[in-house]
């Protein structure tokens, strides 16, 4: 059995739909999901905003890889399109594996180029560490240290800041 954090973000088309879309078809493996919140482009400012949120999933089966093929499937039922040129470019959906842990609870680490756990950049990411924080108070980034505190680090102030609750939209599929 495997669990894993997945990031979902979407600026493009209805973008809370694309959301909980793909939660439908992560489920019924879902064991918690964030708040969603509205967030600035990050990466490549020239798009519109995103909507972004966390889910904590789980699957006797799943290895970590699955995790990866899953997001991917999600994000090609949603229409995404890779641009090269626009690496951080807008999508309808963006789904990554931040953090995979086994049985035991211990984090799965992965320098695979297709899979790199934990995600490289999840520690420059208050989009995805702010609503984990949210459902995981006691959350720790393998390899960086407790969420809480990555969040309070001088380069994310900013865009902490930037984050807006959308208590108005959930995730129910």
């Amino acid at each position: 059995m495997t669990r894993a954090l997945l990031s979902l973000g979407s600026n493009l088309g209805d973008r809370e739909q694309h959301l909980r879309r793909a939660v439908g078809r992560l489920g019924p493996g879902v064991v918690r999901r964030s708040g969603i919140f509205e967030t600035p482009p990050w990466g490549d400012a020239d798009q519109p905003s995103y909507l972004n949120a966390v889910l904590i999933v789980a699957d006797p089966r799943a290895e970590p890889y699955d995790w990866l093929v899953r997001a991917r499937a999600a994000e090609s039922e949603a229409g995404r399109v890779r641009d090269p040129e626009r690496r951080f470019g807008p999508r309808t959906l963006d789904v990554d594996v931040i953090v995979v842990w086994d049985d035991d609870g211990r984090p799965v680490l992965s320098d695979d180029p297709e899979l790199t756990l934990p995600h490289p950049r999840a520690h420059l990411r208050a989009f995805v560490l702010r609503p984990w924080l949210d459902i995981e108070p006691a959350a720790e980034l393998p390899g960086h240290g407790p969420v809480a505190t990555l969040l309070a680090a001088p380069d994310l102030v900013d865009d902490v800041a930037g984050l807006t609750p959308r208590p108005d939209l959930a995730l129910e599929s």
